[in-house]
């Protein structure tokens, strides 16, 4: 899920000497009964909260404990570093870097965050360049970061920075953007976060759904939560790598990703352990039974109040029967009555991806900030 960046640009050096170590987290399965995390994991972790809580004024966008602890273990599909900063002992910022393993071999995802009352002293830049070396040792050569920023934090007056795509923009007065684009980084894409308030009105609903089912008589809707039924599955990764390369990625060095039965199943018990509940809505091509569609929702009991709006994608072929709708339509019901605590959903949309845009204004999202998908390429 989302980690934003908000580091600001250096104006001065450190003013105590930095030191940055790599985080240890025990290798899944080591863990003994009742040990805490790490002090280092926790440092972290405290600072993601902090960010998000001073940001958003919430953590529905942040990591729990229980998904960073399994985020930063790893898999044999992605290989997760992750470091500390100190000065004078006290923690003061942390970078991380993501290497995929199986597709993607020449990237490496990369991520800076520095305490607010330390910043604009030269730290950040000394994380990135930490973070960077280690991508360069692994022979990455492209490199990608990502912040956000809300929707009250954009001024009408502010100078805003175009992305490659042709779509979207941030104000370049934003100390992440300032940051990004001091560092030799290019805004590729942007993306907007968009908010839905719950539960959605019933006759709303009904309506859409009404719509999309005239549209949609050769598809028959399906569901599960958690775990893909077998008969399904084999259909669900195709629809999985589509989604790596369907979705809007803009001038992004992302190949499509190889998925198959046991990455899936993998994905499904990481979530597990993350303490993640999903619901998925999917379609089925009637005349053949092939799975051609599928949409997912995702909750977290430590944040109760916000449903994570995932992946939703039709496969080229079966567009134009308002699958997108009837298929997001149905997951909201469920999702509605599963999970009553929760009172929003939160989604990202490429500002490209009109398709999509429509359809979530269509069930009642409105906007909430803008993401920027930042890339550098190593000479």
């Amino acid at each position: 899920m989302d980690q934003p960046k908000r580091t600001q640009p250096a104006s001065s050096p450190p003013s105590a000497a930095l030191a940055i170590a790599a985080v240890v987290i025990p290798p899944r399965g080591q863990d003994r009964p009742g040990t805490a995390p790490s002090a280092d994991l926790l440092a972290c972790q405290a600072m993601k909260e902090a960010e998000a809580l001073a940001v958003w004024g919430s953590l529905e966008r942040c990591l729990t404990p229980a998904e960073a602890l399994e985020f930063w273990r790893g898999n044999e599909y992605e290989e997760r570093h992750l470091f500390l900063a100190r000065a004078g002992g006290e923690p003061v910022g942390m970078c991380s870097v993501t290497l995929p393993l199986r597709e993607n071999l020449a990237t490496a995802g990369i991520d800076v965050l520095v305490i607010p009352a330390r910043r604009r002293r030269g730290l950040g830049r000394a994380l990135l360049e930490h973070a960077e070396t280690v991508a360069r040792a692994r022979g990455r050569s492209s490199l990608d970061s990502f912040h956000e920023v809300p929707l009250d934090a954009v001024r009408r007056d502010s100078p805003m920075v175009a992305a490659r795509s042709g779509a979207g923009q941030l104000p370049g007065d934003d100390p992440a953007t300032a940051f990004a684009l001091s560092a030799g980084y290019a805004l590729e894409q942007v993306e907007r976060s968009s908010r839905l308030m719950l539960p959605v009105p019933d006759t709303r609903l009904a309506r859409l759904e009404a719509d999309a089912l005239a549209r949609s008589g050769d598809y028959i809707l399906t569901a599960w939560d958690g775990h893909c039924p077998d008969t399904l599955v084999a259909g669900y990764t195709g629809l999985r790598a589509r989604m790596s390369t369907d979705a809007p990625t803009a001038g992004m060095d992302w190949e499509r990703e190889d998925w198959d039965v046991r990455r899936v199943r993998d994905d499904e018990q990481a979530l597990v352990r993350s303490g993640v509940q999903t619901s998925v809505a999917a379609a089925v091509y009637r005349p053949t039974g092939e799975l051609v569609a599928y949409s997912v929702l995702a909750w977290r009991p430590q944040v109760p109040e916000s449903l994570l709006q995932q992946d939703t994608l039709v496969a080229a072929g079966h567009r134009g029967h308002r699958l997108g709708m009837l298929i997001k339509a149905a997951n909201l019901r469920h999702a509605q009555e599963k999970w009553p605590p929760a009172r929003s959903v939160l989604t990202w949309n490429a500002s490209e991806n009109q398709h999509m845009l429509a359809i979530n204004t269509a069930l009642g999202f409105r906007p909430a900030g803008y993401e920027g998908e930042w890339q550098k390429r190593l000479g």
